[in-house]
């Protein structure tokens, strides 16, 4: 059973999600709040395993609590609302941790499906949402980065140069021609020897690492 936290200041909204997400069997909502501040204590108290987090909220906005939820536990995945597709507020709470977007008014199965994804480990990014992502942070080439992709295997680099472009495993295997449990394989140890946790944090220290560079296709 997956416990999904709600953090969104509108209560209508909250409403809905709470309605779609306590309608499967493989989840529930363990708990709600209507602001930043609220959502770390809630997420304190409920230990979620997902926490569903909008950006725009009073008291305390989506980035500051996700930042300070993730810097006290690394179990709950932060699932981040945005208005619009890749905007600075969400990109922040990439930075802070959050493992991926979805947008608002994205249709209930996107949504539910988003949850199970993140829960899993892996990230919620469309591959253009990641490469412009990848585009707005941009960071100088960081030598810890290229020290820790050197540690890579060189099937698994070309599995981190494809991943880094937001295909998904099965795209990953078909670019690759293998199968894609393979290639599950392949991103399990890459997020090891990388000691990041999912998909997102993997694609950034690639970016970082200068294996992907801006307008990269």
């Amino acid at each position: 059973m997956i416990g999904v936290l709600l953090v969104e200041d509108q209560a209508l909204v909250r409403a809905g999600f709470r309605m779609v997400v306590d309608s499967q069997p493989d989840m529930r909502v363990v708990g709600e709040a209507g602001d930043g501040a609220s959502g770390i204590t809630e997420a304190a108290r409920t230990a979620p395993d997902v926490i569903v987090m909008d950006v725009r909220m009073p008291t305390m906005d989506g980035i500051e609590a996700t930042a300070r939820i993730l810097a006290a536990s690394r179990t709950p995945k932060v699932l981040v609302l945005t208005t619009y597709d890749l905007d600075d507020y969400a990109v922040a709470a990439v930075r802070a941790g959050a493992s991926g977007f979805l947008l608002k008014d994205a249709p209930a199965e996107d949504f539910l499906t988003a949850i199970r994804t993140v829960h899993a480990g892996d990230a919620v990014l469309a591959a253009s949402t990641t490469r412009r992502l990848l585009d707005r942070l941009a960071p100088p080439v960081d030598p810890a980065a290229q020290r820790l992709v050197a540690t890579l295997t060189d099937r698994e680099t070309e599995v981190l140069r494809v991943l880094a472009r937001g295909l998904s495993n099965a795209e990953i295997a078909i670019e690759l021609a293998v199968g894609e449990g393979t290639v599950k394989t392949h991103v399990r140890h890459i997020l090891t020897k990388l000691a990041v946790r999912d998909r997102v944090r993997a694609v950034i220290i690639a970016h970082e690492a200068g294996l992907v560079r801006p307008g990269a296709r």
